[in-house]
């Protein structure tokens, strides 16, 4: 339908520049991070930019980083993120990776000393970070990125670089830029987003031991109950048996699944339950209405939690996630996209850049349940996949990379996003002191790079 909407003429205009760098990241969540650490250092000013005002992403929500481990138990996910997980652990905001029969792994991780650490991060490799900017535009000089636009109190600046990472998980700049995104399925729908929330004062023994002693009542998704006989950090998935009598009793609970996580404090667990199906994160209408009902959804979930759930019935509502976690949005299409069929293959890449092995993960765009499915081990992930097909000067790294709407259901997670990242800020900052662009790179350097930062690529 063609847009109908009033339009105005902006009066052409005089610009200042800010900032000029070398390699500029946009979007401070786990990939860009990651991008920002690795393409430090050899001289080269890197310069780190978000909108929010403080670092981290979906680090900070509640949510457990998922898969470091792989189907087979042997860690596939190291350098920097693994780092990132250790610092996180000598100062108690990380607990172990442990193996998940349903997620492949869960490390529980604290969201405040994440953001502290992030900024720690950046300072020590001489990163320049600038919050609460928003990404408006993009310079280019014919096919290349030359720098982007940004609009802050301070009005409307531009940044220079000679390199720009896309880490905004929506593909801001890439979209700018005129590289060709898609969205969603084939008709279009999204995966829905949740707005993660804590609870205080939970009897977690309680709730650990009511479910395996009492499988008849409280039944897992694959998850076996002995599982929760196991003193230690974990996930549930399951009780729909209990929503359904939660249903049936009137209350309106939007996912099929009761998803509840312990996080690092012992009576402290996370809440993944809502869902607002038609949510479009690139539309702020959207995106606002998506907050504002999975508000609503969570006083649901919360009620059902207390009077349903064995633990939590003297629990309170401590608080929420700074924003409504977005599982997908645009995705840009890479130099290689990559396919549902390449996951279940465990496919092997020459310029692979990354390895994972979390399941593809369809949260579906209506009726609150989804698909999970397995490859048999693990699979990699191509460094074209990174280069958006016909912009140069770009990489994008994180959930708008080049995948599928399938695939993407695996990539999204935390540990991928921030393998991606590493590997973006890595091949940068190669390409750039070896005067080619990003999309020339020799990625046997990148690979060399990453090897010697401790990440795990198959031979």
């Amino acid at each position: 339908m063609e847009n109908t909407r009033k339009k105005i003429l902006e009066p052409a205009r005089e610009i200042p520049v800010r900032a000029e760098t070398d390699i500029l990241i946009v979007g401070g969540g786990p990939a860009g991070i990651m991008a920002a650490e690795a393409a430090s250092g050899a001289g080269l000013k890197v310069m780190l930019i978000e909108s929010r005002g403080f670092l981290g992403g979906n680090l900070t929500t509640g949510l457990p980083i998922l898969s470091f481990l792989g189907r087979k138990g042997n860690q596939i996910i190291k350098g920097l993120p693994q780092r990132f997980v250790d610092r996180l652990r000598e100062r108690g905001g990380a607990t172990e990776h442990r193996a998940c029969p349903l997620h492949v792994s869960l490390t529980m991780i604290d969201p405040e000393q994440s953001k502290s650490l992030a900024l720690e991060i950046m300072k020590e490799n001489g990163v320049e970070v600038l919050m609460y900017v928003f990404c408006t535009d993009v310079i280019k000089e014919g096919n290349e990125v030359k720098g982007v636009i940004i609009e802050s109190k301070a009005g409307r600046e531009a940044i220079l670089a000679r390199t720009v990472i896309d880490c905004t998980g929506d593909g801001d700049v890439a979209f700018r830029a005129g590289a060709k995104c898609e969205k969603g399925n084939a008709d279009g729908g999204m995966q829905p987003p949740t707005l993660m929330f804590c609870m205080k004062g939970v009897d977690v023994k309680k709730l650990r031991e009511t479910i395996a002693d009492h499988p008849e009542i409280y039944d897992m998704d694959i998850i076996p109950n002995e599982f929760f006989r196991k003193d230690a950090n974990f996930t549930m998935v399951g009780m729909r048996r209990q929503i359904e009598k939660a249903r049936a009793e009137g209350f309106s609970i939007p996912v099929d699944r009761t998803i509840i996580m312990t996080g690092i404090a012992k009576d402290e667990m996370w809440i993944n339950m809502s869902r607002v199906s038609g949510t479009d994160s690139t539309d702020p209408a959207s995106y606002t209405y998506g907050e504002i009902e999975a508000r609503k959804q969570n006083e649901q979930v919360v009620a059902y939690l207390k009077r349903y759930i064995p633990g939590f019935e003297h629990a309170w509502y401590e608080k929420s996630a700074a924003f409504l976690g977005i599982r997908e949005s645009r995705r840009v299409v890479g130099e290689y996209m990559l396919t549902d069929a390449d996951i279940l293959a465990c496919r092997r890449f020459d310029d692979a850049i990354a390895v994972a092995s979390y399941p593809v993960d369809i949260h579906h765009a209506k009726g609150g349940d989804c698909t999970l499915y397995w490859c048999d081990d693990c699979y990699d992930i191509p460094y074209r996949c990174l280069v958006p097909a016909g912009v140069g000067r770009l990489l994008v790294a994180g959930r708008c990379a080049s995948m599928t709407h399938e695939a993407m259901g695996s990539t999204r997670v935390m540990s991928t996003c921030m393998a991606m990242g590493e590997a973006a800020g890595k091949a940068a900052r190669i390409a750039l002191l070896n005067g080619v662009s990003p999309a020339e790179v020799d990625v046997a350097k990148v690979r060399a790079a990453l090897r010697a930062e401790g990440a795990y690529l198959r031979d």
